[in-house]
């Protein structure tokens, strides 16, 4: 006779290979709830107001995002430079992402002088894949 030890030692109960899915599923959910909050917080990138025009989205590839706010602060992506260190740097750091597309975004209140000077140094960079950046217009019926 074979000892298991325990209350129930002669009598043998049967096995159950039951997985309890309430609890697996009230985890995946509520991780689902902490990303959807989440996700938007973590996109990050500077605030910029961007003007409305008939636009397509954008492909989701890795790319550079130059921001002008509304003060005429250049930004690459999260880190504020002046427009000489932008022409200083902005064709280094292209060639060291994997010469990515460059998606302009400039705050609507922007002076669009700053805007184009951007563009310019792009240009002067050789830097041909260059994208502006808005939202989608609110059609009203």
């Amino acid at each position: 006779m074979a000892r298991y030890g325990g209350l129930y030692e002669d009598r043998s109960l049967p096995l159950t290979a039951d997985i309890n899915l309430i609890n697996l599923v009230d985890v995946a959910f509520t991780l689902l709830v902490i990303f959807m909050i989440t996700a938007p917080i973590l996109q990050g990138g500077v605030e910029v107001q961007l003007p409305q025009a008939e636009v397509a989205p954008l492909p989701a590839t890795e790319a550079i995002v130059v921001s002008v706010d509304h003060e005429g602060a250049i930004y690459i992506d999260d880190a504020k430079v002046t427009y000489d260190e932008f022409k200083a740097v902005i064709r280094d750091v292209w060639n060291q992402k994997g010469t990515p597309p460059v998606y302009v975004q400039g705050d609507e209140r922007a002076n669009f002088g700053v805007v184009l000077r951007v563009i310019a140094a792009l240009k002067a960079a050789d830097i041909s894949a260059v994208g502006l950046v808005a939202e989608p217009e609110v059609r009203r019926r």
